[in-house]
């Protein structure tokens, strides 16, 4: 991956103007968040667009195959940086798909608009006091910008009674979030434990809220088997993104 850019199989991402580049959290994040019938989505964080882009291919394959339900999906992508939310713009305008996805700069705390059927984001999550390049970089990943508390008391808010939260978050983030959706009572319906390499501790979690209590579904995803390789779940979720898989 340069610092330019990264090609996937159906869009370009630039990110040189943006502090926080193509990662594999924001990958992960983009190929596992359940559509279900979602006609309102909303990026938290959406950095350089990647992950509104790649719900936009997902939506647009799922669209194609069910047509005849006529879903209409506007994906919107919320950053609180402006370089970045001008690269994330024109990445969306270089992209399939530029009149599905709009991105919007600003923060979550002052955004206003009607309820979204899911929200996803992949937010900061290191503490202030943590040493960074740059101010933006900082900006990026400090949880000061935008707490826990903060994403889940404004998510709740604009979801739908009926939607889901989406995020990836780290291990030394999970109690925290736990703790700040059950005060905003947002339950966990699903959690996918995110191993590196088998045999490792889980280094990420992907999370999904409801603002319904439901059966808790846990799963584990290794990204990479002991004896070399990705595996096979992994590769099944990333392949349609992935240039050489």
């Amino acid at each position: 991956m340069s610092s330019r850019g990264f090609t996937f199989k159906q869009f370009h991402i630039n990110h040189d103007r943006c502090a926080m580049k193509v990662g594999t959290d924001g990958i992960l994040l983009g190929a596992w968040a359940p559509l279900a019938s979602a006609s309102r989505i909303l990026d938290v964080g959406s950095g350089s667009g990647v992950v509104a882009l790649m719900l936009a291919q997902r939506s647009f394959s799922s669209l194609e195959r069910a047509a005849k339900d006529d879903i209409t999906r506007e994906i919107i992508g919320l950053e609180l940086d402006n370089s970045a939310a001008e690269q994330a713009q024109d990445n969306v305008a270089a992209s399939p798909w530029a009149s599905q996805v709009s991105i919007v700069q600003g923060a979550l705390q002052d955004y206003h608009e009607d309820l979204f059927e899911l929200i996803v984001s992949n937010p900061p999550y290191f503490n202030p006091g943590q040493e960074f390049t740059s101010a933006a970089r900082a900006q990026a990943r400090h949880s000061a910008s935008l707490s826990l508390a903060d994403l889940f008391k404004h998510t709740k808010r604009l979801l739908h009674p009926s939607g889901q939260l989406a995020l990836i978050l780290p291990k030394q983030a999970l109690a925290c979030a736990l703790v700040e959706a059950q005060h905003q009572h947002l339950y966990l319906a699903e959690q996918q434990d995110v191993y590196t390499k088998e045999g490792k501790e889980a280094a990420r979690f992907l999370l999904l809220f409801s603002p319904a209590k439901c059966p808790l579904l846990q799963e584990d995803l290794v990204i990479n088997k002991a004896s070399g390789g990705h595996s096979d779940k992994y590769m099944r979720l990333v392949r349609p993104f992935y240039l050489k898989m």
